[in-house]
């Protein structure tokens, strides 16, 4: 990983990909399960949020209508840009930083999330930490990231390396992401597993498309009770007030 550059590999990723294409089949299913999943663990009291790896802004879509401030992180100026466009608000604020080094102050933001990042950082503990500075006393920073992936590798054609499928360098459980962080301002951690193998192997987002959130996860549940095979993990980690 040492010549590895991240930055000019994700600036370029922003271009050529378009985080922003509407997205269809599975593969939608499964984002917008994620997306309910960190909203539902969004404490409701908060006044701003700063979401890490915008992509396509889904966060500023949620919360602005909800009087929140949002900050669109990226390290491109490309997705942030784009975000502030289509979300256009006083209180909406496209950035573009490098996620390790934040341009805000330490104890200034109520909630992190990062969603779907971890897995893509050269440094998760080191990611962790600069998150975890940035919130308030008493924030909250919510990641996701797919549980217990499998890493795969291609041996690229251009530069004869091993390169991750989809840019995954990690792969994590509860344990290695409890591990992360250890300092003593850390209240608490918590976490939970959902999304389901089986499911998306027999293609049920055709009917589960349907189901309010409440409703799916319960069908969730219960599918991963018999067949314990969860797709992604997200936990919380909260700081001391």
């Amino acid at each position: 990983m040492s010549d590895f550059n991240y930055i000019e590999h994700y600036k370029k990723d922003a271009v050529e990909f378009d985080y922003f294409e509407n997205k269809k089949g599975a593969t939608a299913h499964d984002e917008r399960r994620v997306r309910e999943y960190v909203i539902s663990k969004v404490p409701k009291n908060v006044e701003s949020i700063l979401d890490v790896g915008c992509g396509n802004g889904w966060a500023a879509k949620e919360f602005l209508p909800k009087g929140k401030q949002v900050f669109s992180l990226d390290i491109s100026i490309t997705n942030p840009s784009k975000a502030k466009t289509l979300y256009p608000s006083e209180n909406h604020f496209g950035i573009t930083a490098n996620s390790f080094f934040l341009p805000f102050d330490s104890n200034s933001i109520d909630c992190v999330i990062a969603s779907e990042i971890i897995e893509h950082v050269f440094d998760p503990a080191k990611f962790v930490k600069e998150l975890f500075r940035v919130l308030k006393k008493g924030g909250s920073l919510i990641v996701t990231t797919p549980y217990k992936e499998k890493l795969i590798y291609y041996l690229c054609v251009h530069c004869n390396k091993k390169t991750p499928a989809n840019s995954h360098i990690h792969s994590f459980d509860e344990n290695k992401l409890k591990s992360l962080y250890k300092e003593n301002d850390l209240e608490s951690f918590k976490f939970a597993t959902f999304g389901n193998r089986l499911l998306i192997f027999l293609r049920t987002y055709v009917i589960l498309k349907f189901f309010p959130f409440w409703l799916w996860k319960i069908k969730d549940k219960s599918v991963n009770f018999f067949f314990n095979k969860p797709v992604h993990i997200i936990c919380i980690y909260k700081k001391k007030s």
